[in-house]
């Protein structure tokens, strides 16, 4: 068996690295390791007999989370809790030499069989004349105590009588040692019935038990009740049977001497955990943590290095003895269970670079920097390498741990093969490109979940594209490359230009914080925004009339140019680590002076490119050509319909500056003529913008009978909704009970449709009216 996984290993072991190659990691991957590679298992080994050896391994009974299918002992992290519609079985426990009964309340009867106390709280003067009596267990012929214990018993929940059955609840087995009760077994490892759970039920898997118990609690009136009732189930992860919670002989490792040094690097604050959300998470688990269950029942893993002998002896031994120390037999048997495969994985930082020896690499790149990886292996993979690294090196592992969230489907549920919505990266990759799935996930990195959506990776594909299209518009105006470039000499610009740099520079600064802060998703929708709508929707377009030749001379030509190959350099090195495939390829078509994207200085923002003035004045023109295009659509023109603009601008040199940029209002706002203090006629469009008063004469529109139509329609609904408002505004209930802030978002509403219906109103021209 062990040899055909090898081979499995051999042929499909690669598959998730090449998802990752795919994806564009740009890991070293002649340094790729595999788990059971002889360096690590020998690691393994080593660390295994010296805590062995230290007293901190031990092999004892202990109550595990056990898979009955799988046959294995499995860690808290492979159990997954589904809310489950089950039902809540009142059972009567007649007391000895009393005619009274205690109710006790279980989801599971088929346990009751193996119970050995019924616990009240000390304080419930119900039941204080009880304690220390005994009750009779129904269907056996055995009797339990009575017994008090304040950790497990709320006397305000159900009857305040629980029932303990020691052998098979996690919170039963910790009260039971408390106690001192014994742990009768009723279920064994493949979840059927022992001996022990009676003549009438042993045989019997726990599902068919069940239905016999109750039978019989019910055909000896003991069952006072059943109720529907919903509940937390524990499944295994693999293979999603129901978890039997089991004390079975396993391996454990005595993990608070390891987990103290560990909280004290973090809280120190020598190993920074972000977001800093999740120190409270890793502070609980350490300073309540138990022992370390790290044997499992498998086939395929690191096997534990220990041997038996006939005469009883155990011998733990990084290497296999050739004989027993005790008796000088031969005749060893090997343990065979196997390390958890957490236990292999807290050796990682250090195993990978030849450790136990002190090779070059251990030497150059231990500790390492930053560790990335998911919220939920914040214990069982980060807290575990802490607490490893430090006692086997002397230092922590690593300086920084980000902890990402986890992929989901669309809906936000977790992705599994049974519920069907697993999306495999390498058929989006052949879908839509690794660009689009990386930049899609970067910038849904603000939680514990990324919700994963095609609709959102083909959005983002679209950004790809955008990206091609204007860097092939570029290159077809452009006639030099990076090499060949001038400097710019931000003097000679105009104010597109130094606004395009400077919002160039904005962006980058913000990119470069979020980046260093974590924040993926900040960074990849900045640098989205600006290429998408700042350098593409406006700048290029402002650019056009320039580059063409309809607007300059060729000296402004020439630096139009060399601005727009400075701004696509810089995005394109600003989106590498997000977009690194079509960022490379775009990149070298520009002429570059390194060999690869890569490599290039990431931009970092330059206080020189820095101009206010120039981001003011180019708004107030970009809320100028809005507000025309708004109106237009508004009122029915098609684009080829001209207007004249006319300005009020009381300061001469503002009024100089609209006169010489009035190219722009012309070409992209589509007007016939652009005046400034000029007289207007009577039925302009009045508005004012930073100050400006603005002017707008519309040629006389006559509206078809489908455009008055669809105002009509549109005045209706927005009626229909004020009316809605209005209503809601007058309730007296409502404003008076409901958070101020929502009742403020009801004014704001009300305003909005106000004021929207005023516009469509006056832009109908009565027709509509």
């Amino acid at each position: 068996f062990v040899a055909k996984v090898w081979e499995w290993k051999e042929d499909h072991g690669n598959q998730i690295k090449e998802q990752l190659e795919r994806l564009g990691a740009s890991c070293d991957w002649t340094r790729a390791r595999f788990t059971l590679d002889e360096g690590l298992s020998r690691a393994v080994r080593h660390v295994f007999v010296t805590l062995y050896n230290e007293g901190l391994i031990y092999r004892d009974l202990a109550m595990v989370n056990w898979c009955p299918r799988c046959g294995t002992a499995i860690s808290d992290i492979e159990v997954e809790y589904k809310d489950t519609e089950g039902k809540l079985y009142l059972i009567d426990y007649p007391v000895v030499g009393d005619e009274r009964r205690l109710t006790v309340a279980t989801t599971r009867p088929e346990t009751m069989l193996g119970d050995t106390a019924v616990a009240v709280h000390p304080d419930d003067v119900r039941y204080q004349s009880l304690v220390g009596k005994q009750v009779a267990l129904p269907l056996t012929s055995r009797t339990i105590p009575i017994i008090t214990d304040a950790i497990l018993v709320d006397p305000e929940f159900g009857t305040g009588v629980v029932k303990i059955t020691p052998a098979h609840d996690k919170n039963d087995y910790e009260a039971g040692m408390r106690n001192e009760l014994p742990r009768i077994q009723v279920i064994d490892e493949a979840g059927m019935m022992t001996d022990a759970a009676g003549a009438l039920f042993a045989g019997l898997d726990r599902d068919a038990a069940r239905i016999a118990v109750v039978e019989a609690l019910q055909s000896q009136g003991l069952l006072r009740e059943v109720k529907a009732h919903q509940h937390s189930v524990a499944y295994c992860g693999k293979c999603d049977a129901v978890v039997e919670p089991m004390i079975s002989r396993q391996w454990f490792v005595r993990v608070e001497a390891l987990a103290q040094p560990a909280l004290e690097v973090v809280r120190s604050g020598r190993v920074e955990v972000l977001p800093e959300s999740w120190l409270s998470t890793y502070y609980n688990w350490m300073e309540n943590i138990h022992d370390w269950c790290i044997s499992r029942q498998l086939w395929w893993g690191h096997r534990i290095p220990a041997w038996y002998c006939d005469c009883g002896e155990m011998i733990v031994s990084e290497e296999p003895p050739a004989s027993c120390p005790s008796c000088s037999q031969d005749t060893l048997r090997q343990e065979t269970d196997v390390l958890d495969t957490w236990f292999s994985s807290a050796l990682w930082p250090f195993s990978t670079m030849g450790w136990p020896e002190k090779t070059a690499d251990l030497q150059a790149f231990y500790p390492t920097d930053t560790l990335i990886t998911g919220f939920d292996i914040l214990f069982f993979w980060v807290a575990r390498m802490i607490m490893m690294g430090i006692r086997f090196t002397g230092v922590p592992p690593f300086r920084r741990v980000f902890l990402n969230g986890l992929v989901r489907d669309e809906h936000g549920q977790k992705m599994s093969k049974s519920r069907g919505n697993v999306i495999d990266p390498l058929v989006i990759v052949d879908e839509y490109g690794a660009d689009a799935l990386r930049f899609t996930l970067a910038i849904l990195t603000s939680g514990r979940d990324i919700p994963l959506a095609r609709s959102r990776i083909e959005g983002y594909a679209a950004f790809a594209t955008k990206i091609w299209n204007a860097t092939r518009f570029a290159l077809m105006h452009i006639e030099q490359d990076l090499q060949s470039a001038k400097p710019i000499l931000r003097d000679e610009l105009n104010a597109v230009e130094r606004w395009i740099l400077s919002r160039l520079n904005t962006a980058t600064a913000e990119v470069n914080r979020a980046l260093s802060n974590f924040r993926f998703d900040e960074a990849a929708n900045r640098i989205y925004q600006f290429f998408w709508h700042e350098f593409c929707d406006w700048y290029i377009e402002m650019s056009k009339p320039v580059l063409s030749g309809r607007h300059g001379d060729r000296a402004a030509q020439e630096k139009a140019k060399r601005v727009l190959l400075e701004v696509l350099d810089r995005s394109l090195r600003l989106l590498h680590p997000f977009m690194p495939f079509i960022t490379e390829e775009l990149w070298q078509k520009l002429g570059a002076r390194e060999p690869s994207i890569m490599i290039a200085n990431y931009p970092l923002a330059e206080e020189i490119l820095e101009d206010a003035g120039a981001e003011a004045v180019i708004q107030t023109i970009q809320q100028i050509i809005t507000l025309v295009r708004t109106l237009r659509l508004e009122r029915g023109f098609a684009p080829k319909d001209r207007f004249r603009l006319n300005l009020t601008i009381p300061d001469q040199r503002d009024a100089q500056f609209f006169q010489s940029n009035a190219y722009l209002l012309l070409e992209l706002a589509r007007l016939s003529v652009v005046t400034i203090n000029e007289s207007v006629r009577d039925d302009a469009y009045r508005d004012s913008i930073d100050g400006l008063e603005i002017a707008i004469e519309f040629p006389e529109k006559v509206l078809t009978e489908e455009q008055v139509e669809r105002v009509a329609r549109d005045i209706e609904k927005l009626e229909q909704d004020l009316a809605a408002t209005e209503v809601q505004l007058e309730n007296e209930k409502f404003v008076g009970r409901a958070p101020a802030a929502v009742v403020q978002q009801v004014r704001d509403k009300r305003q909005d449709l106000m004021a929207r219906l005023e516009k469509l109103r006056q832009n109908a021209g009565g027709n509509a009216s």
